[in-house]
């Protein structure tokens, strides 16, 4: 699965694949091989890329990232798919979160009519033995959940509709 950061308002894809000699870094059109990482629980680490050992010291909030890595400090902003793919309805009051990928939900922790803000967990779902969560792209008020607990969806789902009316 492809991942998406920005740094310094510059969007870079990234994904790893396997290789013969563990794993290969796909940073846009660039390739590096072979990459390990492994880190401690105080935030530090070391990053292996070809034959270069490089220590780091990093710290995760939600979804930012803060890298500290030969001298220089880097934040890293995660472009989490699912905002990715949410999209305005013709209607500016409208906001439909759509599936990044296929998946099961595992919980729903909003209900219609909950008044919720940007970035608050409206849904659990696992998808390809991940379970990762569904969080609202921005503020509004629940319209329609569109899955329950055990509901399968494909990828692109309309999973929570949104309005904005009665916030």
């Amino acid at each position: 699965m492809k991942h998406s950061f920005a740094l310094d308002a510059e969007n870079y894809e990234l994904w790893l694949s396997p290789s013969q000699h563990g794993y290969r870094l796909h940073l846009d059109d660039e390739v590096f091989a072979p990459v390990s990482f492994s880190h401690e629980l105080d935030g530090s680490g070391t990053l292996v890329i070809a034959s270069d050992t490089i220590p780091v010291k990093f710290a995760i909030d939600g979804d930012m990232l803060y890298l500290h890595i030969r001298g220089r400090t880097y934040i890293l902003r995660y472009r989490d798919q699912l905002r990715t793919l949410a999209c305005l309805d013709e209607q500016a009051s409208h906001l439909v979160a759509r599936a990044p990928m296929p998946g099961v939900v595992i919980a729903t922790k909003v209900s219609r009519g909950d008044v919720v803000s940007a970035g608050a967990t409206l849904m659990l779902v696992e998808s390809m033995k991940l379970e990762f969560v569904v969080r609202a792209p921005r503020g509004g008020v629940v319209e329609r959940i569109h899955f329950g607990v055990g509901d399968s969806f494909e990828r692109d789902s309309a999973l929570v509709t949104f309005s904005e009316e009665g916030r």
